[in-house]
C-alpha cells in the first residue's frame, strides 16, 4: 500500500524535528549565550573592582605578621625536663578551668604528668556549678555559697545575697502564681538586712506590681538578662579567691601578654642586629628594654630605687629609713660612710642599722 505524501506545511528535518521547533531552539540558545556572556562580563567587572583591595590583603598580612619568631625566644628555654613538666601542668590546669576535662586527662596520659585528685576536684565542682548557672539553675551555686558562707564573709563577698536576689527575681518573673512562694523565699534576706537594706526594699516593693507584670512596672530593670552573666563572673571570682587561684588562667594571661610584647620584641631584635650590639640581648631573666603591657597585667607592686634607678629584688630589697624615705639596700650601702648615713632627701643623719626592710 502506498503512503500518502505529507503536506508542505509539515516539513520536517531528517531527524523528525520540525523546522519551527529548530528555529525556537536556536533563538533560545542564542539568548542563553547572550545572558551568559553578560553575566561573565558583569562578574569580571566586579572582580576587577575588588581585585586591587584583595591583592593588598596578603601584603598587609606579610607586613604586620612575622612567621619567624624564634629569634626572640631562648632556644634552651624548654630543654629542662622540670620546665617541660611545669608547662604541661600549666596547660592541664587551663584545660580544667575551661571544663575540658577529657582533653586534660588525655594530655596527662600522653605527657606523663600526674595531677593529684585534690587539685582536680575544685575545678570539677567549679565547672559543674558554672554549667548550672549558664542553664539558669541557681541551686548548686546556692548550696556552695551556704556551705562556704563564713569564708565568703571573710572576703567581704556579696555572692550569697546576689544568688538569693536572683532566685527571688526568677520567682517574680513567673507572675502572680509565684507570689506566695516569693514571700516565703524572702525570709532568706534576713541575714543580709543590715548590709543590703535598700536592695531588699526594692525587691519587696516589686511585689505590688506582680499582678500587672514586673515588666510593665517601674521595677522592670530587675528583669535585665545580663544579671546571669554577672553572677557567673561573681561566682568565678569568689570561688577562685577561696581556692587561692587567679581569676584568669595563667596560661591565657601569659599568651595575651606574649601577643602584646611580641611586636616590640621583634623591633628590638631588628634594631640590635642593625646596630651590631648583639651582646645586649642575653636571653636571660631580663629584657634590654621595658615593655608596657598595661595595668591589666600588673599583679604586684614594683619599687624602683630613686637613687640607683633600678628595680628592687629579693637580694636587693627596699629599705625604709627613720625619716620615712625608702631606698634600695644597695643604695643604703653606697651612701653609708663611717657607720653613718645621711638621707639624700632630708637630709637627716641616722644609723644605717635602723633602716627596716619593706615587704610587699
Amino acid at each position: 500500500m502506498q503512503k500518502p505524501d505529507c503536506p508542505a506545511s509539515l516539513n520536517t528535518s531528517p531527524s523528525g524535528v520540525r523546522d519551527a521547533d529548530l528555529t525556537v531552539l536556536s533563538q533560545t540558545m542564542a539568548q542563553c549565550c547572550k545572558n551568559i556572556k553578560e553575566t561573565v562580563q558583569l562578574l569580571a567587572s566586579r572582580h576587577k573592582d575588588i581585585h586591587g583591595s584583595v591583592s593588598k590583603v596578603g601584603k598587609a598580612i606579610d607586613r604586620n605578621f612575622d612567621a619567624e619568631v624564634s629569634a626572640v625566644v631562648a632556644e634552651t628555654v624548654w630543654d629542662s625536663p622540670e620546665r617541660q613538666k611545669y608547662l604541661s601542668e600549666t596547660i592541664v590546669e587551663h584545660l580544667y578551668r575551661q571544663g575540658m576535662l577529657s582533653v586534660a586527662e588525655d594530655l596527662c596520659q600522653e605527657s606523663g604528668v600526674v595531677i593529684d585528685m585534690s587539685m582536680k576536684q575544685p575545678f570539677l565542682e567549679l565547672n559543674r556549678i558554672l554549667e548550672a548557672l549558664r542553664m539558669q539553675d541557681l541551686r548548686p551555686a546556692l548550696e556552695w555559697a551556704v556551705t562556704n558562707r563564713q569564708r565568703l564573709l571573710d572576703l567581704n563577698s556579696t555572692l550569697e545575697f546576689k544568688l538569693h536576689r536572683l532566685y527571688f527575681i526568677s520567682l517574680l518573673n513567673g507572675g502572680i502564681t509565684n507570689q506566695l512562694e516569693a514571700l516565703q523565699y524572702a525570709r532568706h534576706f534576713q541575714p543580709f538586712a543590715s548590709q543590703h537594706q535598700r536592695d531588699i526594699q526594692i525587691l519587696m516593693g516589686s511585689l505590688v506590681y506582680l499582678r500587672h507584670g514586673i515588666e510593665n512596672s517601674p521595677y522592670r530593670s530587675l528583669l535585665e538578662t545580663n544579671q546571669w552573666a554577672e553572677i557567673c563572673n561573681s561566682f568565678t571570682r569568689d570561688a577562685c579567691a577561696l581556692l587561692g587561684l587567679s581569676v584568669e588562667s595563667p596560661l591565657s594571661v601569659s599568651f595575651a601578654s606574649g601577643c602584646m610584647a611580641l611586636p616590640v620584641l621583634m623591633n628590638i631584635k631588628q634594631v640590635i642586629e642593625q646596630r651590631q650590639c648583639s651582646g645586649v640581648w642575653t636571653h636571660k631573666d631580663e629584657l634590654p628594654i621595658e615593655i608596657d603591657l598595661g595595668k591589666k597585667c600588673w599583679y604586684h607592686s614594683v619599687f624602683a630605687c630613686p637613687i640607683l634607678r633600678q628595680q628592687t629584688s629579693e637580694s636587693n630589697p627596699p629599705m625604709k629609713l627613720i625619716c620615712g624615705h625608702v631606698i634600695s639596700r644597695d643604695a643604703l650601702n653606697k651612701l653609708t660612710n663611717a657607720g653613718k648615713l645621711k638621707c639624700p632627701y632630708c637630709p637627716m643623719e641616722q644609723n644605717p642599722s635602723d633602716a627596716k626592710q619593706i615587704f610587699f
